[in-house]
This record gives C-alpha cells, sequence and structure tokens, in this order.
C-alpha cells in the first residue's frame, strides 16, 4: 500500500524542526521506502566546505581511493529528512499573518 505524504516532488517547503529548522527548499526526490524527502541545496558534489552552506541539510560522504580521487577524499551531500519535519511554504507563511 503506497503512503500519502502531504506533499510532493516540486513543493516549495520550510524544515520546521530538527536541525535544519528554518531553511526553505524544494524537494527534488521523495523517498517513500524512508518516510524522507531530498531537497534541493546544490545539483553538482561539492568538496568546499564554503559550499555546504547552501545545502539545507549537509551530510558529510567520504570516497574512497580510486582512479579519480587517488587520495580518496569528502564530499559535502544534501541528506534526506523526514516528512514530518516539513511544511509547505504556502501554510507556513499563512499562519504567521494574522486572521481577520
Amino acid at each position: 500500500m503506497p503512503s500519502q505524504f502531504h506533499v510532493k516532488k516540486g513543493d516549495d517547503v520550510v524544515v520546521i524542526s530538527g536541525s535544519s529548522k528554518g531553511r526553505r527548499g524544494r524537494i527534488s526526490k521523495v523517498i517513500t521506502s524512508k518516510n524522507a524527502v531530498l531537497l534541493e541545496g546544490s545539483d553538482e558534489r561539492s568538496k568546499e566546505q564554503d559550499d555546504r552552506r547552501r545545502l539545507v541539510k549537509p551530510v558529510l560522504h567520504h570516497l574512497k581511493k580510486s582512479q579519480q580521487h587517488p587520495n580518496g577524499g569528502l564530499l559535502w551531500l544534501e541528506g534526506a529528512i523526514h516528512v514530518s519535519n516539513v511544511m509547505k511554504a504556502e501554510a507556513f507563511d499563512a499562519r504567521k499573518t494574522p486572521q481577520r
């Protein structure tokens, strides 16, 4: 039975809890097996620590030695966020405005 989520790919969302609270992004992938979403931060893999600031939830990834990377290396990649920790940006902005 497929899971039903309140968000889908392409939605603009705000992270409402966790280490990335308050960050905004667009959903690039929905991972139904983990009940998680990946947000767009940067499409390119980055080795620079300054570039990790563009990522919504940076995760450090270690590279093994290979022909492309003879010394190995470190990459900052976008981490998955549980679907319960995100809210659509429209709903988030609507609750901040006073209702009269």
